[in-house]
Formats: C-alpha cells, sequence, structure tokens
C-alpha cells in the first residue's frame, strides 16, 4: 500500500513541524563544536542533491548539477525509489551515487530514511543542496546527514513554510524566474567564498539553463520503431517511420496536483481534429501501465482508427528513443513535457494551476495558458495544495487553440526534417 500525496502532506505538517523544532538547537550545537576545530572555508568536493518527489526536477535541475560538476565536485542525489528513473535520462549521476527512499510504505520511509543518515555520514558528504520548496522532511535531511555546508531555499520575511533552521547558506527563492535559474543560485550559494544576506546577487544569463541531449541507442530506438510498426498492423494502419508522422498525445498527469489535468473529452476531441487535419498520420496515446484505462476511454470516445492505446509499450528508460522517432507531443503540465526536454521532439504543453514561467519546459516546447486571475493558485508558498475542485484555467483551454500550436510544431518539424 502506497503513501497517498494528502498523507505524506499531512505527516510533514504534524510530524514534520515539531521534529524541525526539536533539530534546529541540535542541528545549531553540532554546528558550534564542529566551527571550534573548522579550518575555514572549503570547496565543495561531495555534493548531494535531494530532490524526492518529483520526477520532471530531475530534468530541470541538470544544467545546476553540471555546474557544479564543473566546479569540481563528486554529485550525489537522493530521490525517491519509485522515482530514480528520471535520474537515468541523462546519467549526470553516477548510478553509485544514487541514493533512494522506498515512500511506498511508512516502515520503508522511516527505515530507508535512518539508512541513509548513516550513508551519507559514510560517504562523507560535505554539502547537500534541499531542491525542495514545501517539504520539511528535506529539510530535516538536510540538517541531519552530517554536512558542513549546508544550502537551500529559505522564507526570510515572505510567506511560505516554516521548516526550522537547518542551513548554513539561505537562498531567496524568486517566483518570478524560472525554476532552473533557482536551482543555479543554490550552486552559486554553494560556491560562493563569502556569505550573502540573502543568497545570491547573481545574473543567471538564459544560455546557462541549456539542457543536455539524452544519448539514444540505435539498437533500442530500432527496437521502439518496430514495436509500433506491429501495433499499426495489427492495428490495420499503413504506417512506415518516416514517411507519416508520428504524434504523440499524454492525457493524464499525477496524482500530486490532479487539477493540472485537461479533460478526457477535450483529448478526444483532440485526437479527433489531428486526425481530420492530418490523416494519414499515427497518433500514439501515451501513458504508464497503470494508466491503460483511463487512455483506453480518450480513444474509445475518439474512435480513431489511427489512433492506438500505447500506455504501458515502452519502460521509461525507451522514452528518449520514443520521443526521437516521434515529431509532436500534447500533454498536460507533467513529467513528459521535461523529460521531452532531452531530445528534439517538438510539444505542446497545457498549463493551469502553475505557469510555464516558473515550470515550463525548457526544450522545444509552446505552452499554452488561459491566464486567469486565480492561477497560478499553487506555489511555495502553499504546498502546492490548492482549493480548487473546478479546474476552469484547464477547461478554458480550447480544442482550436491546441490544434493550432500543434501545427505550428508540425510545420517546425517538417522544416527541420528537409535543412
Amino acid at each position: 500500500m502506497s503513501i497517498s500525496v494528502n498523507t505524506m502532506r499531512a505527516i510533514d505538517h504534524w510530524v514534520g513541524v515539531p521534529l524541525c523544532a526539536v533539530a534546529t538547537p541540535l542541528v545549531a550545537l553540532i554546528d558550534g563544536i564542529k566551527n571550534v576545530f573548522s579550518r575555514g572555508p572549503e570547496t565543495p568536493r561531495k555534493l548531494l542533491f535531494i530532490e524526492l518527489s518529483e520526477m520532471g526536477s530531475a530534468i530541470l535541475v541538470d544544467p545546476a548539477m553540471r555546474n557544479a560538476q564543473a566546479r569540481g565536485a563528486e554529485l550525489f542525489f537522493l530521490i525517491f525509489k519509485s522515482n530514480r528513473a528520471s535520474l537515468t535520462l541523462l546519467n549526470t549521476v553516477k548510478p553509485e551515487n544514487v541514493f533512494t527512499i522506498d515512500s511506498s510504505s511508512l516502515g520503508g520511509l522511516i527505515k530507508d530514511t535512518l539508512r541513509f543518515l548513516m550513508i551519507a555520514r559514510r560517504h562523507r558528504i560535505d554539502t547537500v543542496i534541499d531542491l525542495e520548496l514545501f517539504s520539511r522532511f528535506t529539510a530535516l535531511l538536510t540538517g541531519l546527514c552530517g554536512a558542513r555546508r549546508r544550502v537551500g531555499y529559505h522564507i526570510f520575511h515572505g510567506e511560505g513554510l516554516w521548516r526550522g533552521a537547518m542551513l548554513t547558506r539561505k537562498v531567496h527563492y524568486n517566483p518570478h524566474i524560472h525554476i532552473t535559474k533557482n536551482f543555479l543560485s543554490l550552486i552559486h550559494a554553494a560556491f560562493a567564498s563569502k556569505i550573502e544576506v540573502p543568497f545570491s546577487k547573481i545574473h543567471i544569463s538564459d544560455a546557462e539553463v541549456k539542457l543536455e541531449q539524452a544519448v539514444i541507442d540505435p539498437v533500442v530506438m530500432d527496437k521502439v520503431r518496430q514495436r509500433i510498426e506491429k501495433l499499426a498492423s495489427e492495428a490495420g494502419i499503413l504506417f512506415t517511420q518516416g514517411k507519416e508522422r508520428l504524434i504523440l498525445i499524454n492525457p493524464n498527469a499525477s496524482d500530486l496536483l490532479p487539477q493540472r489535468r485537461w479533460a478526457q473529452q477535450r483529448f478526444s476531441e483532440l485526437i479527433i481534429s489531428v486526425h481530420q487535419k492530418y490523416p494519414n498520420d499515427l497518433i500514439l496515446i501515451t501513458g504508464s501501465p497503470a494508466e491503460f484505462e483511463y487512455v483506453e476511454k480518450v480513444r474509445a470516445v475518439a474512435n480513431v482508427k489511427n489512433a492506438i492505446n500505447f500506455a504501458g509499450q515502452v519502460s521509461f528508460a525507451e522514452l528518449p528513443p520514443l520521443y526521437t522517432l516521434s515529431d509532436v507531443m500534447v500533454t498536460n503540465d507533467s513529467g513528459p513535457g521535461h523529460f521531452s526536454a532531452v531530445t528534439p521532439l517538438r510539444t505542446v504543453v497545457l498549463f493551469g494551476p502553475e505557469t510555464p514561467a516558473l515550470y515550463g519546459s525548457v526544450g522545444n516546447s509552446i505552452a499554452i495558458t488561459a491566464n486567469l486571475a486565480c492561477s497560478p493558485c499553487v506555489s511555495a508558498a502553499n504546498h502546492r495544495k490548492t482549493p480548487c475542485h473546478d479546474n476552469v484555467c484547464m477547461q478554458a483551454i480550447t480544442v482550436a487553440q491546441v490544434l493550432e500550436k500543434v501545427s505550428i510544431q508540425i510545420q517546425g518539424a517538417d522544416q527541420a526534417k528537409n535543412r
């Protein structure tokens, strides 16, 4: 039995607040003792990133990780076991340096947490960067892991979650710049030779947030291609890769924020419209194995011969080859919008409760948002929790709007092929 998102939020509040209150003076005491024997500031050598719950963030933090790597740091990463695969897309962190916590049960969560605190000391982690904006749990992990240099976001005089005083270098989270730049500001704080209040007093250019591209194994890509052609043949569809286009539709979004979902009916209508405009192209409706029924409902309502339920047909490691083979993808604001950024795939991403200004894909992407007065309604100040049960911000996005952007991306993909 897995722990639900709301249960984890409740634990983080009711258990996290008193633990942070107890841990704060303890961490300060330990720091005081260490400072007596300090030899002065050192450049981070073994640097641990903590990002537990967001798979997409493992991609968005990659420019920051490579920045730290270029400065000579050995990288480590702590993530929930269920999200570990997201770090394999670019393999910036060595597999043996990735630590995991099993969040599928409370017992596993406690056991792996204690195990991590011992492992961090065994590896002599000297610097830890807490990438989370909303978690007291990661604040405790940061404070108690033994690292002398601890970097993360602090609320100062702003609104947000109280997470104790676990940090030695407090960074101002800027809600007006993209999250990739916020992550880079943490790296500046980690390597700075003097303390700033607040960190980080630097300019971060757009060029610094460029993503590396995934290395595609041609054998794996050929297997994915053959699987697609086999499914198309079984459905009575004539499809030849490179001759007809391949269009991906990703209709679901994680349970972390279900308000991000565009309605199933809208996705079905979009599939019909795409087929009418591009009748020879193959449409794959993607999703995880657990989303098969959700995807099947979208496909059945659309009832388009050239649309195939592709949920569960590729492993996570096969996503980059699939995206490389494809021309365009339409997705809710969710992991695939970020995973595809490590490939040339052109995407159209639908935003509602969050804003592309902060969380937009850094790939070849067009974002669509209704720009309602109430959105974005989730932020670092509210634990990404919204009172909204009627996501008008998503309902306001029309099929015609999405089809227009799909056409722009298809035109761009066609032009790229002809160069």
